[in-house]
């Protein structure tokens, strides 16, 4: 075997392991974004790599990941929780979302096909469906789905990579607050429905703020009287 050769076996077999750490890393964060886990739930690498199907250690590469990236807290090997958000930390993170979300809002109702705003009408339908059914975690779901997606139509990739982040931590908490948020949580998608068709992007762009705003009354008043 040729020096080459060695040198291609062994970046081959680097890749794969860090394909599967990236995997699980992708299932753990896409459960926080999507609200699955709330703040304080408790993650046990070896009920993880069963549930996954894997090894122990891409699961507790993937744990150290998500505990610099801010969304879990490792008080030690066996206590590992989803991370509290205190009230300081939700205020900036609404902001940064505002001015975020705001901007891909205004950037896709400008570019947004009707098959675009066709999937965007679908996904409040369904979410309607969900909360009418009391399926909360259904209703959760779609709701992330639904913030997501605009984003996406923004064509703005480096945007969504910092939302991503930001829903690492926002995902458990809109989770642990859904359904005191009522119908906030949801009306706000119909005023940006309606920017969209219009193609008005500063509309839209106000329709996401008032939305995350409105939405975020139940979050803001439990972290007033936690703090």
């Amino acid at each position: 075997m040729t020096p080459e050769t060695e040198i291609e076996t062994s970046r081959f077999s680097t890749v794969q392991y860090d394909s599967m750490g990236d995997r699980v890393y992708k299932q753990v964060a896409g459960a926080l974004i999507e609200g699955k886990l709330k703040p304080g739930d408790r993650l046990r690498i070896r009920e993880l790599a069963a549930e996954i199907g894997t090894s122990v250690t891409p699961v507790r590469d993937a744990i150290l990941r998500l505990v610099q990236d801010g969304a879990l807290v490792m008080r030690s090997a066996r206590d590992i929780r989803v991370a509290q958000v205190d009230l300081a930390q939700y205020l900036e993170i609404r902001d940064i979302r505002l001015e975020l979300e705001g901007m891909a809002a205004a950037r896709a109702a400008v570019s947004a096909t009707d098959a675009d705003i066709a999937r965007l009408e679908a996904l409040i339908t369904v979410n309607e469906q969900a909360l009418a059914a009391g399926d909360v975690a259904a209703a959760i779901r779609l709701n992330q789905r639904f913030h997501f997606e605009y984003c996406r139509l923004a064509n703005m990739p480096v945007l969504l990579d910092i939302l991503e982040r930001l829903w690492l931590k926002m995902g458990p908490l809109i989770a642990q607050c859904y359904v005191q948020g009522g119908r906030d949580m949801i009306d706000g998608h119909y005023a940006l429905l309606g920017a969209m068709r219009q193609r008005d992007g500063q509309a839209a762009r106000i329709a996401v703020q008032t939305d995350i705003l409105q939405g975020g009354q139940s979050i803001l008043a439990l972290k007033k009287q936690a703090s």
